[in-house]
């Protein structure tokens, strides 16, 4: 039974043993500050908001409870299934959307590589559930925020004794909540989801939790436009594999000098980086202004022949995504049509989605209907619907 912090050292590989991580680590923070260059301000935030819908189906697909990206979609609009075990999984999704929209805020006030983070992530989900919704197979209401206070055994792992969790934490905080420049953060907050993982804070909810104090300590990399959580939910059996391994001892003289194997957790960091350079590079290509703008043209043509909407607002609507809002003269007059058609092709756009604006007479601005994503953002959620 794990007693003392010194059972889960090393927390992060030998500095020697980095060079190229850090490298790649390097190449993913480049990639990703050049993503935010693709949309404008307004697009960036409206694909920021696609995104948490997006974490919150795949996060709860790697628990094996995700629904479908229209009932979410449903659940957000206030309109839940009929079918019981359906709404749970609505009223789900909808409290991990909630909860990350308030780790990413929290995350301005408690660094989330400090280990009381971990709590704020949890409260910040299971606070929103009744306790129907928050019960485990096993008939257990997971309680928000509140340390296990029971030894658990997770697969073949034994996760640190319950009193000594205060010592894992404080360990966890000393170690990783430090200053470090973009490259060594990514490999720390990569080493701190296993660490985090294997100490197993709670009796339940660790996974969901963790990964969105990973979220929030990612986002000064990823500014929300992309995610690790859809490339962690692409490959669960390689994530839980990868953890796995990292969990075991130390294999030798040759495997570093900790407790656990320094090896286990180089790929463990190894496989985390593969996943950021895969998300980085996915939604890379997805916002890419060409392709954007031929994807727009064929949503818009596809959208025209069923009589939703007109050809012409393909070019104000392209505008809007890579220029950011326009007022609605500017929409109607980049239409080329005459006044009162204009108007109509800017309403048909705000009713379909491609438009949105705060009020009446609010410029608009890009967004990204869930229907238009097949075409826009294609295999965003894999082939559900």
């Amino acid at each position: 039974m794990f007693d003392s912090p010194q059972q889960f050292l090393p927390l992060l590989p030998a500095e020697h043993l980095l060079g190229s991580y850090l490298e790649r680590a390097s190449a993913i923070a480049n990639q990703a500050a050049e993503l935010g260059g693709l949309a404008h301000s307004s697009t960036r935030a409206a694909l920021h908001e696609l995104l948490r819908n997006m974490n919150s189906y795949y996060s709860n697909r790697i628990e094996g409870q995700s629904t479908t990206p229209r009932n979410i979609e449903a659940a957000l609009h206030d309109e839940y299934s009929d079918r019981p075990e359906i709404a749970q999984l609505q009223r789900i999704a909808v409290a991990h959307i909630e909860a990350e929209k308030e780790v990413e805020t929290q995350a301005s006030n408690v660094s989330p590589l400090n280990a009381e983070f971990i709590k704020i992530a949890h409260r910040a989900l299971y606070g929103r559930l009744a306790p129907v919704d928050r019960m485990t197979k096993d008939g257990l209401v997971v309680e928000p925020e509140k340390l296990r206070k029971i030894d658990v055994t997770v697969g073949r792992h034994h996760p640190p004794a319950w009193q000594s969790l205060p010592r894992f934490m404080e360990a966890f905080t000393a170690h990783y909540d430090r200053q470090r420049a973009s490259d060594s953060r990514l490999i720390a907050i990569a080493c701190a989801h296993h660490r985090m993982a294997w100490m197993h804070p709670f009796a339940d909810g660790n996974g969901r939790a963790t990964r969105l104090q990973t979220h929030a300590a990612m986002l000064p990399i990823t500014r929300g436009l992309w995610s690790v959580n859809r490339g962690l939910a692409r490959g669960v059996r390689d994530y839980y594999g990868y953890l796995a391994a990292a969990d075991s001892p130390r294999q030798g003289d040759l495997d570093g000098r900790g407790n656990l194997t320094q090896k286990g957790l180089l790929q463990w960091v190894d496989y985390f980086l593969r996943v950021c350079e895969d998300q980085v590079a996915f939604m890379r290509g997805m916002l890419a202004l060409d392709s954007m703008k031929e994807k727009i043209n064929a949503l818009v043509l596809i959208e025209t022949a069923k009589g939703r909407l007109r050809a012409e607002a393909a070019l104000p609507i392209y505008h809007l995504f890579a220029a950011g809002p326009a007022t609605r003269g500017e929409f109607i007059q980049m239409t080329g049509l005459g006044e009162r058609t204009g108007r109509s092709a800017l309403s048909a756009a705000l009713k379909y989605g491609l438009a949105v604006s705060d009020t009446s007479h609010a410029p608009v601005r890009f967004a990204f209907p869930l229907e238009s994503l097949p075409i826009l953002l294609p295999t965003l959620y894999g082939t559900e619907e």
